[in-house]
């Protein structure tokens, strides 16, 4: 098992996440402050976009950020590990779509191809199987002077091997995922509201935030800022720490 295993170690593909956009609401701003305009009826004030930028900026300071929920935001994830999706998935206001490992298939599966019951039936991999190695694991020495790196990439190696011997003994994919690291990357789409975005960037690109998900919403937020530069404007970017701070003390959300 392990010499099969130490062979399939050059076959592990690595990768980390990336963020693309996939929707917005159009011109989400301006539908902010008119939706906040019919609170108080004020569209004689209606003047963009200089209305636009002095409303909304007073609305974040007073707290009204209710009305920041009639725009939204749609982005997929590739490349994001097990670990990450189990934390992003805890923000319950963003609505996620992902990747299952039960129809998902990361080997191929010999079966019946005239089986009246799916699980029994053959499957073709869907794609390569692959897994995020955490940058400390890069960074990390053994005692006895073994490469961490080495050692995480052979364990994957051999759960990989497994994984496809399940397969192969007729295990369905549903119940061979059960072998499958936290490493294992997973697709997933996610919408949320530009208040949820805004208080998601805002806990999870702090130093305290654990890396691969702050890696993903600081790619996220810099999205946001282009796309609603008055909403979020009181987030900075910090590239080289992959940090960002919020920069105006009256705006607490």
């Amino acid at each position: 098992m392990i010499k099969e295993a130490a062979q399939t170690v050059d076959q592990i593909k690595t990768a980390l996440p990336t963020v693309e956009l996939l929707s917005v609401t159009p011109n989400g701003e301006d539908l902010i402050e008119r939706a906040c305009r019919t609170c108080y009826l004020s569209f004689n004030r209606y003047d963009p976009p200089k209305s636009t930028a002095e409303l909304i900026k007073k609305i974040l300071r007073h707290g009204h950020f209710s009305v920041l929920e009639h725009a939204s935001a749609t982005f997929r994830v590739k490349g994001g590990s097990r670990v990450f999706t189990h934390e992003m998935v805890r923000h319950r206001l963003v609505s996620p779509s992902q990747e299952s490992q039960r129809y998902v298939c990361y080997a191929d599966r010999p079966g019946d191809p005239d089986a009246k019951n799916f699980k029994d039936r053959p499957r073709k991999k869907t794609r390569d199987f692959e897994v995020v190695v955490p940058p400390s694991v890069d960074g990390a020495d053994f005692a006895d002077g073994t490469s961490p790196h080495a050692a995480f990439m052979g364990a994957c190696a051999e759960i990989f091997e497994l994984y496809e011997r399940l397969l192969s003994a007729g295990v369905p994919p549903e119940d061979a995922r059960y072998i499958l690291p936290n490493a294992t990357t997973s697709e997933i789409v996610l919408t949320g509201n530009f208040r949820e975005w805004r208080h998601v960037c805002t806990v999870r690109t702090t130093p305290q935030a654990h890396w691969e998900i702050r890696l993903v919403m600081m790619q996220i937020l810099k999205h946001m800022k282009e796309l609603a530069p008055i909403v979020f404007h009181d987030f900075e970017l910090d590239l080289d720490k992959m940090v960002a701070h919020r920069n105006d003390p009256e705006i607490r959300d």
